[in-house]
């Protein structure tokens, strides 16, 4: 979602933009910046090409074929049933790319940003991708940017050897990048130490969104609470469950919304079990995936709004989306959350991972008579600095740095 409001936004300041899908297709709620750019290193390809010298050579209309955006949706359904060590081990050869049987894949994406002219600049996404920085150079010549996007927890994620294998590469290789860009103060520095960069080496752009079409909340008489995320345990929604349970209201309406990965399923079972025998079953209504539209909608009914996650974030947009409906919110005081809600006045920060002070934090904004006001400065907040014009604006200043005038 960043990457192509950012595309878009560049596009609207008179640039010339392309957002290029990597190993699968992206999924959108909103109109993407460029329709016709294919998927490169798509995750079929990879695999097969990677473990079987055969498909190296074929023809790249067959590696076209395997990049069919249903036939990639499909194979990311079942993600879940990818081995960590298969994840570890292809995690580390597109860090060492050089050393991995993938030539054939940068050789079609160099031919590809070749051939309307090479690009003035490229960014990479998220810091997984600097493995390709140092082929981008040597066949471009030009300048590469990389931003950090929450790479911690999945590296963290992987099991030994892989794990300190990746860590170790990537403090090589983001020093290739010309320029090291972080959504947020909190992780900027949390990614200089790990990676044992210099202070103040990763420059900060807060991630925007396009805010054409968020309506503010419309103050309705029920209190609702509401979480957009992704319906797992990571982004601590078995939490906020938790909190509800123990506000233990029955005029309290809990609405969860969001997409589902694979295993999600069996995780949102055990939370509407909880929630029966709580006799709240009936107070808590579910709806995956949700269209922009809906997620408007949705969002602008609520009077509060929590994610409470309970790894490190690296900034949050579903925040800054609950920001620009006018809704007040209760986020966990940790990761970047403190620098965007506090310097807003838009919300409650409560004790990271305590579900008793998720409901206070939760009761004190239903309580509070001034509730919309809270939630229009979220809102005054997106508009003044979360929003896709100025991240574009920001953007540019730092691609100015490295592109020759």
């Amino acid at each position: 979602m960043r990457d192509n409001s950012l595309a878009r936004g560049l596009i609207a300041r008179g640039h010339e933009a392309h957002l290029v899908p990597m190993y699968l297709p992206l999924q959108l709620d909103e109109e993407r910046a460029d329709e016709s750019t294919p998927v490169f290193f798509g995750g079929i390809n990879v695999y097969l090409q990677q473990k079987y010298s055969f498909f190296r050579s074929l023809p790249r209309w067959i590696d076209r074929a395997f990049n069919g955006r249903g036939l990639l949706r499909r194979v990311a359904k079942r993600s879940h049933l990818t081995s960590a060590k298969e994840q570890g081990e292809m995690t580390c050869l597109m860090l060492r790319l050089e050393e991995s049987n993938l030539g054939k894949e940068v050789d079609k994406l160099v031919d590809w940003l070749k051939r309307d002219g090479k690009p003035d600049v490229i960014f990479l996404s998220n810091a997984l991708l600097v493995g390709l920085v140092r082929e981008l150079k040597k066949r471009l010549r030009v300048p590469v940017v990389c931003s950090f996007q929450g790479e911690d927890s999945f590296l963290d994620s992987l099991p030994e050897p892989w794990r300190d294998v990746a860590w170790k590469e990537l403090s090589v290789r983001v020093q290739d990048a010309d320029i090291l860009v972080s959504p947020s103060q909190y992780y900027g520095k949390l990614m200089e130490s790990r990676l044992g960069l210099e202070p103040g080496s990763v420059q900060v752009i807060p991630n925007g969104i396009d805010l054409s079409g968020w309506k503010e909340s419309e103050g309705g008489k029920d209190k609702r609470i509401g979480y957009l995320a992704r319906m797992c345990h990571s982004k601590g929604l078995g939490l906020l469950v938790e909190a509800f349970i123990l506000l233990n209201d029955s005029s309290l309406t809990l609405a969860i919304a969001g997409t589902m990965g694979g295993g999600d399923d069996v995780y949102i079972e055990g939370l509407k079990k909880e929630l029966e025998s709580a006799g709240l079953g009936d107070c808590v209504e579910w709806s995956p995936d949700l269209n922009r539209q809906e997620k408007v909608g949705f969002l602008r009914n609520l009077s509060v709004f929590s994610v409470p996650v309970i790894y490190p974030e690296a900034f949050g947009l579903y925040l800054i989306e609950a920001m620009a409906s006018g809704v007040p919110v209760v986020m966990p005081n940790a990761s970047a959350f403190p620098e965007i809600v506090n310097s807003a006045a838009c919300g409650v920060l409560f004790l990271p991972g305590s579900a008793e002070d998720l409901a206070r934090g939760l009761q004190e904004i239903l309580d509070n008579p001034e509730r919309e006001v809270v939630g229009k400065k979220g809102r005054r907040a997106v508009e003044d600095r979360y929003h896709v014009g100025a991240m574009a604006l920001d953007f540019e200043k730092i691609f100015w740095k490295v592109v020759p005038k």
